[in-house]
């Protein structure tokens, strides 16, 4: 069974940066499309941020986190990278990863496997 986890979010100032990371683990890595959703404080949605195709030669980014935001794969370390920076107070989020076998894709309903979430605060 597909199984993801996040790390590495935390608190950060306006301006600085933060790395959050997804491992994939029970499946094979490569088979996967993974994308970054966040929920803000307060929102009932997760909102799209970045995904990235399964061997990483197609990337998509939200217009809000265009230019600040750069995601990478290693497929031999099973693991999803987003380096945020120039970070913002409306970065302030859960940061969620989740994983499909297909294309991807920006709609949150079509990944089917989530990670638990890493909270990213930015202080202004």
């Amino acid at each position: 069974q597909v199984r993801l986890e996040e790390s590495g979010g935390g608190l950060a100032q306006a301006g600085g940066s933060l790395r959050v990371s997804c491992t994939v683990s029970g499946d094979t890595f490569n088979m996967y499309a993974v994308g970054w959703f966040r929920q803000p404080p307060g929102s009932p949605t997760r909102e799209f941020v970045a995904t990235v195709s399964r061997s990483g030669s197609a990337m998509k980014y939200a217009d809000y986190v265009k230019g600040r935001f750069t995601l990478s794969r290693d497929n031999a370390k099973n693991t999803v990278y987003l380096q945020m920076n120039n970070l913002v107070s409306a970065d302030t989020a859960v940061y969620y990863c989740g994983a499909r076998r297909s294309v991807i894709d920006v709609v949150v309903t079509d990944y089917n496997v989530w990670g638990q979430g890493t909270q990213v605060t930015v202080s202004s």
